[in-house]
C-alpha cells in the first residue's frame, strides 16, 4: 500500500488528490470510478483538514493500494486527531425540504453512496478511515 503523509491543512488537497489520481492512472482504473474515488476523498480530506485536530496543527496519512482479486481500489485516511466516526450519525435526509436549512452530513452520505464500503476505527489513538470502490 502506497502512502503519503501531510498536514491536515486545506492548502494540501491538490497533493492529495495527484497521488491518489496517480494510483488509479497507474491501474488503468475506469474514469468514472476516478471520478467518484475524487470526490470521496476530497470530502474526508477537507472534513479532517477543518476538523480532526483545530484549533492545533496535525498531520493526515492518506495510503492507497489497488488489489487484483477482486480488483478494487482501497484508500485509508489516518489521522490523530480528535476521535470521530463520521459513520455513526444517521444518514442524511436528502428530500428537498430537508436540504433546504441542512448543515453538514451530505459528504460523508455521498461518500457512502458511491463506494462499495466505508469503515471507520479508531486504534492506537489513531482515527482510520477506510473505503474501497470495485473495479
Amino acid at each position: 500500500m502506497k502512502s503519503l503523509t501531510v498536514p491536515a491543512e486545506i492548502d494540501q488537497l491538490d497533493e492529495v488528490t495527484a497521488f491518489i489520481q496517480k494510483e488509479l492512472a497507474a491501474a488503468d482504473c475506469p474514469e468514472r470510478a476516478r471520478f467518484q474515488i475524487r470526490l470521496a476523498v476530497e470530502e474526508i480530506f477537507v472534513n479532517i483538514s477543518s476538523y480532526a485536530y483545530k484549533p492545533e496543527d496535525g498531520l493526515a496519512e492518506v495510503r492507497c493500494e489497488v488489489t487484483e482479486d477482486p480488483l478494487r481500489v482501497v484508500v485509508q485516511f489516518l489521522d490523530s486527531g480528535k476521535p470521530f466516526d463520521p459513520l455513526a450519525r444517521e444518514d442524511a435526509d436528502t428530500s428537498e425540504d430537508a436540504l433546504m436549512g441542512r448543515e453538514g452530513g451530505l459528504g460523508i452520505f455521498l461518500v457512502k453512496s458511491t463506494m462499495d464500503s466505508v469503515e471507520y476505527a479508531y486504534e492506537g489513538g489513531k482515527n482510520i478511515l477506510t473505503i474501497r470502490k470495485n473495479l
